[in-house]
């Protein structure tokens, strides 16, 4: 009996023999520190930070990331990628924020969510970090940072930008012959059509989808108005937004343009100018290096690029691109906002430039040598002018809403089922209902 009980008691210290030599082997993973040494290790303060964007593409993201992780050794990245497909993505963070999810810490947001996703309460205002850090806004193209402003704060950084741009056969169109205005543009694409076996004088996107907003967007802009002006306020039945739409239905309707121009997207605009069949369209930034692609074009090296004609008031494009913000319910907003300000800044914009063929939201990065060798447009000045012109979409938290207003209306007008004054009239009382629900 006495031999059994002595056996138990030795099974019972060696197993808290076991335990304790566990738990000082936790203890002690990181080099042992002095008694009453109070500094924590490296591996306790490391703190780790997931980013969430959709599928890239390139090696911009991950050189981004190595490159800072290089210089901040206490923050991990970790890189969550989203659906490629922007609507299921905006979704997906719907699902999440609603939840109160701190899983993702970083985001990449569309120019269209900011507005939406402050006054939801998914994103912090960094309004205070900026100021902290003494962040140079002027740096940026103000049309992408203004997206990100909603209610007199700042929501996110603009990583890199798009914006519509004027493309024109170099072989059929001297430099002295770019049309500066909308009404050059119309008189210079009836004289031209038809040379060099062209079809059309001038294609852009005038199907029922965002395409036809981005477009009524740089018509309405370039003679003075605006769907919904910096306050807020429902402006689209005003005398300078009416001139606008009207020069875009007038040329919508022109012969300049294909017959069934009402089905035209980016994709079919792409087409027809690679194929040769267009003297002049408007696409965005990415259509030089298409329209110069040795494998699928017809017109390599006849490419021409400026900025978008003008109005009354000067050229407008229409602002795309992305932007970076940090989640409301992040646990680590402080090294949140260390990656955020890395990735929208210089250096990180200049990485994903090199590796990503993204076109800044900092402007000096255009005089930069190394951002200049790998991407040669971006020395071009129509590309540089044509981004500076950039103009960001009605800015409004249910903005899908206000865009399906738009692109109804618009179609309507171009289709003759209603003026274009009562285009303005029926849009100005669907936003104006639709903003006030």
């Amino acid at each position: 009996m006495k031999k059994s009980k002595k056996a138990k008691l030795l099974a019972v210290f060696a197993t808290l023999s076991l335990a304790l030599a566990a738990c000082s082997s936790d203890q002690t993973s990181t080099k042992e520190k002095p008694a009453g040494d109070k500094t924590k290790t490296a591996t306790e303060q490391k703190v780790k930070i997931v980013y969430a964007r959709g599928k890239d593409v390139t090696k911009g993201t991950e050189k981004v990331v190595e490159a800072f992780e290089a210089t901040h050794p206490n923050i991990d990245i970790e890189f969550r990628e989203m659906p490629s497909d922007t609507g299921k993505q905006h979704d997906a963070y719907i699902t999440a924020f609603n939840a109160k999810s701190s899983e993702i810490d970083v985001i990449d947001m569309d120019v269209i969510w900011p507005a939406e996703f402050a006054q939801a309460g998914y994103v912090l205002p960094l309004d205070r970090f900026i100021q902290q850090d003494g962040i140079d806004l002027n740096e940026y193209n103000q049309g992408a940072l203004g997206a990100a402003q909603f209610n007199g704060k700042q929501w996110a950084l603009p990583k890199f930008v798009d914006a519509g741009l004027l493309y024109y056969r170099k072989d059929l169109v001297k430099e002295d012959e770019v049309p500066k205005t909308w009404d050059e543009l119309l008189a210079k694409a009836k004289d031209k059509k038809g040379q060099g076996n062209t079809k059309f004088g001038y294609v852009f996107q005038s199907k029922q989808y965002e395409g036809l907003v981005c477009n009524a967007v740089e018509f309405v802009a370039s003679y003075g108005g605006a769907f919904i002006d910096k306050n807020g306020n429902v402006a689209v039945n005003s005398p300078e937004a009416i001139k606008g739409l009207k020069k875009l239905v007038e040329i919508a309707k022109s012969d300049v343009v294909p017959g069934n121009v009402t089905t035209f997207t980016e994709i079919e605009s792409d087409q027809a100018f690679i194929e040769g069949q267009t003297v002049f369209l408007r696409n965005w930034p990415y259509e030089y290096a298409s329209a110069n692609d040795k494998e699928k074009s017809k017109i390599v090296g006849q490419v021409g690029v400026a900025p978008l004609p003008a109005g009354d008031k000067g050229s407008a494009a229409a602002l795309g691109g992305w932007m970076a913000g940090i989640n409301k319910y992040s646990k680590h907003p402080k090294e949140a906002w260390e990656f955020l300000k890395f990735m929208a800044g210089a250096e990180g914009q200049k990485i994903d430039a090199i590796y990503g063929g993204h076109a800044p939201t900092i402007t000096k990065l255009y005089q930069d040598q190394e951002t200049l060798k790998a991407n040669p447009t971006f020395a071009d000045k129509g590309f540089v002018d044509g981004l500076s012109a950039a103009v960001s979409r009605p800015v409004a938290p249910n903005y899908p809403e206000i865009s399906e207003i738009i692109q109804i209306n618009i179609s309507k007008a171009i289709a003759g089922e209603q003026t274009v004054e009562q285009a303005a009239q029926n849009m100005e009382k669907e936003m104006k209902a639709a903003l006030n629900k």
